[in-house]
């Protein structure tokens, strides 16, 4: 499988769980404790078994378990040829353990193994909690710790900042960057009041900068109050938003199979009388903050396509019910496929319910393809310029800006600037409109007023044909983007 997938140019990478077992101890389905009871399963100290990922966890930090993952993951890469490797709850396991992960494989040549180990990529869950929370076991395998290791670890500072709120929250109306925060509310008391949903938009849009430079820790940028910070001096939840070294240390996403999918999320969040083709147009643009900015992106599968789960937000035991992708539009996108599952849904059906039965929330075909084309423009504007894929912190220090930060910036809209002199071969610079607003936005940079800029060469064909509206007025240096809409702009 894994070598028909490369045939056809893609790559595999394996999700490895090594945190957790199903059963310890005496169960007939422990395997670990059968070796070596109590070595292998971390306990607690009074000599409980650890379950703080829900299940029973492993002693990674034991030299034999350490060595097992090692071991296995060197096997994997040397007789399936896999090309990476994503960690489940990677928090759980030491830092020296991933690190001996990455010399194993660093280890392996073509020549003698038949693989090249450093290409093979290496990521995985940061969190920090449990029993090893705060490094109390060990230093641990999370977001900060693993800064300039250049292995990778999942951005929710961008996930939350972009749909709103954040997976565990008990009201799921919270809106956010791409679900209409202040400029499109939806009416929940939770949001606060204008001024209130105002200030957290532009806070917001500061975690979705710091996000679209890789998460950098020490990028310096002017904040939406006009002060110069860094992406670690922006206040994510108590934490700084910022903690990667080098952009390929952040993986960053929207959704995941984790918590609910985006269409599900916007679903919540955004007002119920948003049109489909504006639902489209929002889920477009939310994914445009994973394929257009620095770092390693990540989307769920059928995201592209407005898959949705009917809200459910922990589809693991679900089945093809809830979980499947349909390809055929006719048959919809899942919305509304049931109330999900009480175990991990029940206190959301209050909200749930008034939505679920609302057939305008299925999307139509019209849509559905306009949501997968647009994503498919955005991957080919992706592809089309080295800019979006800058490899150090110095390189997008010295060339991302954001120049209307600060007094000059609009709640709802960023814009980004990436100068490509010496590097895009094509084009002096790009630069990105995101417009979350319900209507079309104007930004005016002054420095590139008399530049010969226009709309990038894919999207004046977009299968959306209002975003082929978007303009420069080369006089003012002002450019425009229609209401929920992602621009790109090329100099010249």
């Amino acid at each position: 499988m894994v070598a028909g997938l490369n045939r056809a140019g893609l790559r595999v990478v394996l999700d490895v769980v090594y945190n957790h077992t199903s059963a310890a101890g005496t169960d007939p389905h422990s395997v670990l404790d059968q070796l070596v009871p109590g070595y292998y399963q971390r306990l607690l100290d009074d000599g409980s078994l650890a379950t703080s990922t829900c299940c029973a966890n492993t002693a990674t930090e034991h030299a034999m378990m350490g060595k097992l993952v090692v071991d296995s993951v060197v096997t994997w890469a040397k007789q399936y040829k896999v090309d990476g490797f994503r960690f489940d709850l990677m928090g759980h396991h030491p830092k020296a353990n991933i690190l001996a992960v990455r010399k194993a494989l660093d280890g392996l040549t073509l020549a003698r193994d038949g693989v090249d180990g450093k290409s093979i990529l290496l990521y995985g869950e940061g969190w920090d909690f449990g029993e090893v929370a705060g490094n109390a076991r060990f230093v641990q395998a999370t977001q900060a710790n693993m800064a300039g290791t250049g292995i990778g670890t999942f951005n929710d500072r961008l996930r939350d900042a972009v749909r709103g709120g954040g997976p565990f929250d008990a009201d799921p109306r919270l809106q956010g960057f791409a679900s209409g925060l202040y400029t499109d509310p939806n009416g929940d008391p939770v949001n606060g009041t204008a001024a209130e949903q105002k200030a957290r938009l532009l806070h917001l849009q500061d975690l979705v900068k710091v996000g679209l430079t890789g998460n950098l820790r020490d990028y310096r940028f002017t904040g939406s109050d006009g002060k110069t910070v860094t992406g670690a001096q922006v206040d994510y939840n108590g934490s700084p938003a910022g903690y990667t070294a080098a952009p390929g240390e952040a993986v960053t996403y929207v959704d995941a199979h984790d918590n609910e999918i985006l269409y599900d999320a916007l679903a919540y969040k955004l007002p119920q009388a948003t049109s489909a083709t504006d639902r489209a147009r929002m889920q477009a643009l939310a994914l445009s903050t994973v394929v257009l900015g620095q770092g390693i992106g990540f989307t769920t599968a059928g995201s592209d396509r407005l898959r949705s789960k009917s809200l459910d937000r922990n589809s693991f035991n679900s089945g093809d019910w809830f979980n499947q992708i349909r390809w055929d539009c006719r048959d919809g996108n899942g919305f509304g496929a049931g109330l999900p599952p009480a175990a991990d849904n029940q206190s959301k059906w209050v909200y749930a319910k008034p939505l679920l039965a609302d057939p305008a929330l299925v999307p139509d075909c019209a849509a559905i393809d306009l949501a997968a084309a647009r994503y498919q423009e955005m991957l080919k504007v992706r592809a089309s310029s080295p800019l979006f894929s800058l490899g150090t912190a110095d390189a997008v220090q010295a060339r991302l800006s954001f120049p209307l930060s600060g007094a000059a910036e609009t709640p709802g809209v960023l814009t980004m600037r990436i100068d490509g002199t010496g590097l895009d071969k094509q084009w002096k610079s790009v630069t990105v409109v995101f417009n979350g607003t319900p209507q079309a936005a104007t930004q005016r940079v002054g420095a590139l007023a008399g530049a010969d800029i226009s709309l990038h060469p894919v999207l004046r064909e977009s299968a959306d044909p209002v975003l082929r509206t978007a303009s420069f007025d080369r006089a003012t240096g002002t450019f425009t983007v229609p209401a929920r809409s992602v621009a790109v702009f090329v100099q010249q």
